[in-house]
């Protein structure tokens, strides 16, 4: 699990570590490979990241929150809805949907989409890239970075690369 490095949890939270995406992008930003992992421990540390991005904090988000930034994960809106369930709180689906689209704006937690009826929301927002295992149905994080180093150089004339989300799509061996 990736953490902060920073020996001081405040100090990550105010001192200008661009999570909060005004616009609203997520993904690689070049010249933005230092976008922190929002991964933190305590309760006081997300409401205080929450508060940074601009986000009202009410007792469903907080909730939210709590069970979704306290730990490295990937989950789709439905596993974080039985998760928060099981936990014996109540928060209805509309609000959890509603929950992960403003933390996706915020830039709080990166969607990955794998098709048009799955997606998922990786807590885990730095640059890095997936394989999803379509037997599985579990994504899991590639270890490098495996772009090549001349894909700036074949972009067309006059544009710049914007963002990168790679899903590899595997499955079990066959025996």
């Amino acid at each position: 699990m990736l953490r902060w490095a920073a020996t001081d949890p405040a100090k990550n939270l105010t001192d200008g570590l661009g999570y909060c995406f005004a616009g609203g992008g997520i993904g690689y930003t070049p010249g933005m490979s230092e976008i922190p992992n929002v991964n933190v421990t305590l309760e006081a540390d997300i409401e205080q990241m929450l508060a940074r991005c601009g986000v009202l904090l009410t007792k469903p988000r907080r909730v939210i929150a709590n069970a979704l930034l306290a730990h490295h994960q990937h989950v789709t809106a439905e596993q974080l809805y039985d998760q928060i369930r099981q936990s014996g709180h109540k928060v209805s689906r509309a609000t959890i949907y509603n929950t992960l689209g403003l933390f996706a704006q915020k830039g709080l937690i990166r969607p990955i989409y794998i098709d048009a009826a799955s997606t998922f929301y990786d807590s885990n927002t730095s640059h890095h890239h997936h394989f999803f295992n379509v037997d599985s149905g579990k994504l899991i994080d590639m270890k490098e970075n495996m772009l090549p180093d001349t894909l700036a150089a074949s972009l067309p004339p006059g544009t710049e690369l914007e963002t990168i989300d790679l899903v590899f799509r595997i499955r079990d061996k066959r025996r």
